[in-house]
């Protein structure tokens, strides 16, 4: 599967809550930006790749080839930069992260978009061999207005509409280091 069929979607919207309001995305790491160092693995990964952002709109567009806002307020969540996203994609299949795992695995999209061939499912998402990691995943974009009548009841739980989509796990206990995130205040 070509990288050209994907394009890719750093989540980068969150209120910072557990880091005291800053935006996560721009907590350093090793001097460099976190937001940066997601982009730069998962950019070769993707045709195309877009930050769902909600503020630092200005820094944000250095690293992407394009932003997207989240349509609802106060913010609600990954699901709602999902949902935002969709009117932006044209390709087959998105692969998500968040903007806080500097150390995504170089091969991720690939492993996650093999297993979506495989099981015939419409989400994949990382497994490091203890837990699952939802942000890290891969969708078939055709489900992405589902995002939004989910949001409608109330529903924000990732793992719920992963699951009344059809999800599979994908075994990553080999690189499990590799979903560490770093978003301790600065």
């Amino acid at each position: 599967m070509s990288q050209h069929s994907s394009t890719g979607l750093i989540l980068a919207g969150g209120a910072g809550r557990r880091v005291n309001g800053q935006d996560k995305g721009l907590l350093l790491w090793q001097g460099q930006p976190l937001a940066a160092q997601v982009a730069a693995r998962l950019r070769p990964q993707v045709g195309r790749l877009l930050v769902s952002c909600n503020r630092n709109t200005d820094y944000y567009a250095t690293v992407a080839d394009a932003l997207v806002a989240d349509a609802r307020g106060d913010f609600q969540g990954p699901l709602a930069g999902l949902e935002a996203t969709a009117q932006h994609v044209s390709t087959e299949f998105l692969i998500i992260c968040p903007c806080d795992t500097p150390e995504l695995p170089l091969d991720l999209a690939a492993r996650l978009l093999a297993a979506l061939t495989r099981s015939g499912n419409t989400i994949s998402y990382a497994h490091d061999g203890e837990r699952g990691h939802y942000l890290c995943a891969a969708l078939r974009c055709d489900i992405l207005p589902s995002v939004s009548v989910y949001l409608d009841k109330g529903q924000r739980a990732v793992r719920h509409w992963y699951a009344e989509q059809g999800a599979c796990p994908v075994d990553f206990s080999d690189q499990a280091r590799c979903f560490n995130n770093y978003n301790e205040p600065t």
